[in-house]
């Protein structure tokens, strides 16, 4: 499957040529921040099958954590594109937002519903989790 997609202003865009390995929105602290308030809605992607085609993007990695994800966005519009983590190495992590068809998006859990709070929606009939799944 291919996916495209790009950031607010349009100096970053991408593409993805792999098969989505995993839907899922996320409602963990750290998302939170991330997104402004929301859970985080993001399609996983073999890395081998993704790159950017536009533009370099800025990075940001935490110092004080024992396994930081790098987090990747526009430099000049703040869009935050994906993530990288050393729980997936062979995997990209994109924000379903950045992406310029949303259509196919349904999540197949709902992840860190310990963090969700009262205006967060979780369909009816999508595994939820406390926490990250064994």
């Amino acid at each position: 499957m291919k996916i495209e997609g790009g950031c607010y202003c349009g100096e970053i865009r991408y593409e993805s040529t792999g098969d989505i390995q995993f839907q899922m929105q996320c409602h963990c602290r750290e998302c939170q921040y991330i997104t402004g308030g929301n859970p985080n809605v993001i399609n996983v992607v073999p890395a081998d099958g993704f790159r950017f085609t536009k533009g370099e993007p800025k990075s940001f990695t935490r110092s004080d954590l024992e396994k930081p994800v790098t987090r990747y966005f526009c430099g000049n519009c703040g869009t935050a594109i994906g993530t990288r983590t050393p729980s997936r190495p062979d995997s990209f992590i994109i924000k379903v937002g950045t992406m310029d068809d949303q259509s196919h998006f349904k999540p197949q859990a709902a992840i860190f519903a310990i963090d969700k709070r009262h205006y967060h929606h979780i369909d009816e009939g999508v595994p939820t989790f406390e926490r990250r799944p064994g």
